[in-house]
């Protein structure tokens, strides 16, 4: 795609974790700029309720000075999980290795964190046991600050 068809979209939001408001910025691609509509190209790292794919209204915001989101468009219908890693022993590559197997795409943001995006189409339930299985080794820790339709079930 061409240059100008990526844009970077603001998401402002109340971080339960920093206990204050904070801001990402997303990459995405321009679906309709007339009427504010970009498609999620990356996974967030902290941003709730959006996962990559998901079609978003976005408008340009005078204080920000920049395009903002406003509401999801259209979901993805996929899901978005963040992973803290706790166990020096266990490399973060080979750790997301595991889950790319399962059909996890994931972003790296340091050593001991990243974001893993969990296709619309995949069975939730074999990604949250194998999470679930690392979390009780003490390996990581894990949460799902948006978790689709089509995943929102419990083991």
């Amino acid at each position: 795609m061409e240059e100008e068809n990526y844009v970077k979209i603001l998401f402002q939001f109340y971080s339960d974790v920093l206990e204050e408001e904070t801001v990402e910025t997303v990459w995405a691609t321009v679906i309709d700029k007339e009427k504010g509509l970009y498609k999620l190209d990356n996974i967030p790292f902290y941003a709730p309720n959006v996962a990559a794919d998901d079609i978003v209204y976005a408008e340009f915001d005078d204080y920000h000075e920049r395009l903002t989101y406003r509401h999801i468009f259209e979901p993805s219908g996929n899901s978005t999980v963040q992973v803290i890693l706790f166990d020096d022993n266990s490399p973060i590559n080979e750790v997301r290795a595991l889950f790319d197997v399962l059909g996890c795409t994931s972003e790296k943001a340091n050593d001991s964190y990243f974001v893993m995006d969990v296709p619309f189409n995949l069975d939730y339930s074999i990604i949250q046991h194998k999470l679930k299985e690392l979390e009780d080794s003490g390996v990581l820790g894990y949460a799902e600050p948006c978790l689709s339709e089509n995943h929102n079930y419990n083991e």
